[in-house]
């Protein structure tokens, strides 16, 4: 098998698994959408200007406007004064935005552990290592690194 080949076979696996994950989204378990879980999970790093969050996830800024009024409708979100004084407000998520979150992390791991199961923890160890390798190295690429906790 060639480099080109490997490649070609990873892009693949690369769409499934996308295509999966979004599915996993949909679950009727989850009380967040995808947008949702993804905004409240790089607001629970500290607050942010809407210009900051979509330069973080490569959006106009209408398109996040829109998704955090969403979250601002629910309670889940809320404007704050710049504490260091600018004219944007920042956005921070609320004690339910924090809960909802925390609910659907352990939903989404309790998924991710069922198709694990049958994996030997090594193997679950490596996929995260690799994962982690892939997630960094395209950061890199973009010069837009991630927060991790």
């Amino acid at each position: 098998m060639t480099a080109t080949d490997t490649l070609a076979l990873l892009e693949r696996e690369l769409t499934l698994l996308a295509r999966h994950h979004l599915s996993n989204s949909q679950s009727p378990d989850l009380h967040l959408d995808r947008s949702g879980y993804q905004l409240l999970g790089r607001l629970e790093h500290g607050p942010m200007s809407l210009g900051q969050l979509a330069e973080a996830f490569r959006l106009d800024v209408s398109t996040v406007n829109r998704q955090i009024a969403a979250l601002r409708d629910k309670g889940l979100v809320e404007r704050i004064p710049d504490p260091d004084g600018g004219v944007a407000r920042l956005v921070r998520p609320t004690r339910r935005g924090r809960d909802l979150l925390r609910a659907d992390r352990r939903t989404r791991r309790g998924h991710v552990a069922q198709v694990v199961e049958s994996w030997e923890e090594p193997e679950v160890a490596a996929l995260h290592r690799l994962l982690t390798r892939l997630n960094t190295s395209i950061e890199e690429l973009e010069g837009r690194p991630w927060p991790r906790s």
